[in-house]
Formats: C-alpha cells, structure tokens, sequence
C-alpha cells in the first residue's frame, strides 16, 4: 500500500531532505529552516510511504518560469513499485488547482527520461552541470583596470541592487522557453543565502557584475555556483571571468574543494568561461513538458 503524506513538522521536512540527498548527492539540499521559508499555500511538498516504509517524496506548484513543475523522487530500493507515479498524479493534480494548463519535469538519466515520455512530456531544453575541484592554494585573480570586486558580507543594502541593478536583465537573458520570473523575496531568501560567498564587481560607482555561492550545510566543503551575471554593456571585458575566479580563490581559502554550477542550453559563453577555468561536465538534465491534465 502506497500512501502520500503532506510535510508539516521539522521531522516531515527532514525525512524530505534525505530523500533527495538519497536521490541526488552531487547538489546542496536546503535545509530544514531554508525549506520552511519556501513553504507557501502553492507549494506541496509531500512524503511517500509504502507498507509503512518511506519511499520517496515529491514536490510541485508553481515555477520559476510560470508554468506548473512538478518533482517527484524514489530511493533506489523502491523504485518499479508505482511510487513514482503516485507521486507525479498527486503533484500534477495539485499544479492543475492553481489554474495553470500545463506541468514540467526534469530528467537526468535514462530512467526518469523513460518514465517522462512514458507519460507524453517532451523536451523543451536541457541543462548542464559542470564541477571544478578546488585545490588549497587557489590564487586570487588579476585586478581589471577600473573594476573593483567586493564581497557582501556586511554589506545588505547590497542585495536589493543586486536583483534590481543587475539579477532582472539576466533573467530576461536566461534562454529559457519562458521568462524566468523572480519576487524580491525569493531574491533575498532564495539566491543570495550566503553574503559573505556573494561578490560584486563596480567600475567606480556603477554595478557592472555579480556572482553567488550557495553553502551546503550537509557537506560543508562543497558550494554551489548562483548567478553569475555582468550588465549588458560590460560583458566581453572578462567581468565574469574575475568573478568566477574570485569565488574559487574565496572557497578555496575557507577549505571548499569543489564548486559546481548549472547552465542552460543557449548559455554556451557562460559555460565556456566555465571551462577554461577548469569545469568540467557531470550532469545533463532533460527538461521536459507537456499539457495538463496527465492521460490515466
């Protein structure tokens, strides 16, 4: 017997947390507090059982880019069982209250790919990750002429411009299939979690560039590479690439060893600042979609 519980208590949202650890140990998991400031009525987030066993949990509402999304995750040893589409009928049930007409997955292996298309998704991008080890001794980059980096720790008047000055354009930049739409709120509590890992870089007074990190409080030596953006009229004047390094140089000093990140398909520039500093790829993510409701 399969049964779907909503996360309500600490430990609900903790037994959440480890599925996905279970499920996908190369990325950062929020924690519990982190998850509790996204919890809103347009979010389900649930807990599969099956015999009594936990099995897996899931996730779904309302995306960044204005569709429906849904993500349902089985820890290996029950997958084949139904779980998985328990999970995905529940949550695309849920997106379809919020009145939006089509839902959203995502596909990193050839299972989850199979099991998409098994329910008529089909690709409408992918995304790549890439992963640099850190080594201890990371040199800090080369300044720029004119351009000046600066961390913001101690600094939260910082974060509003950053979203207004500079995260906004990016996002219309983004080569999404829709517009990445972000509230100042889920900028503030979402993207820039760790002040001190977020650098700005100015030319006098003006922002120009910024770059994040995202700490991983379950494996502390690891960081995730945000949003790395430099205005218009600054890119191709090595902007990102200082920001980049100076991130790497900054985890590097603190005994981070590995960074890694996440780009679109379409951001092939970002990606190849990536890897001339030494990225490489781990990951390809198949995103797939399709009209709602789903076939039973």
């Amino acid at each position: 017997m399969i049964e779907l519980r909503p996360c309500e208590s600490d430990a609900d949202f903790e037994a959440w947390r480890q599925v996905r650890i279970a499920v996908t140990p190369y990325e950062r998991t929020d924690s519990v507090e982190e998850l509790r400031r996204k919890a809103t009525p347009e979010r389900l987030m649930l807990l599969a059982y099956r015999d009594g066993e936990l099995a897996g949990s899931g996730v779904g509402g309302k995306g960044d880019t204005q569709g429906g999304f849904a993500i349902p995750r089985v820890l290996p040893e029950q997958r084949r069982r139904g779980v998985g589409t328990k999970l995905l009928f529940a949550l695309a049930e849920h997106v379809e209250t919020l009145g939006l007409p089509d839902l959203g997955v995502t596909a990193d292996d050839e299972g989850a790919l199979a099991f998409a298309q098994h329910f008529g998704f089909e690709e409408v991008g992918r995304e790549v990750e890439q992963v640099r080890s850190v080594a201890g001794d990371e040199p800090w980059p080369a300044a720029l002429d004119g351009i000046s980096v600066i961390s913001l720790a101690g600094q939260p008047e910082l974060v509003r411009r950053l979203y207004d000055e500079l995260a906004l354009q990016a996002f219309e930049d983004m080569p999404t299939p829709r517009k990445v739409e972000i509230t100042p709120e889920q900028w503030e509590s979402e993207w820039v979690t760790w002040p001190e890992g977020t650098f700005a870089a100015f030319a006098g007074d003006e922002l120009v560039g910024m770059a994040t990190l995202g700490r991983d409080v379950d494996q502390p030596e690891r960081a995730e590479n945000g949003l790395t953006a430099v205005r218009r009229d600054f890119r191709g004047r090595g902007i990102a690439r200082v920001l980049k390094e100076t991130t790497i140089a900054w985890a590097s000093d603190r005994g981070l060893r590995e960074i890694y990140t996440w780009t679109q398909t379409g951001n092939e520039n970002m990606r190849a600042v990536n890897e001339k500093l030494g990225y490489v790829t781990r990951t390809v993510a198949i995103n797939l979609r399709r009209p709602l409701p789903l076939p039973r």
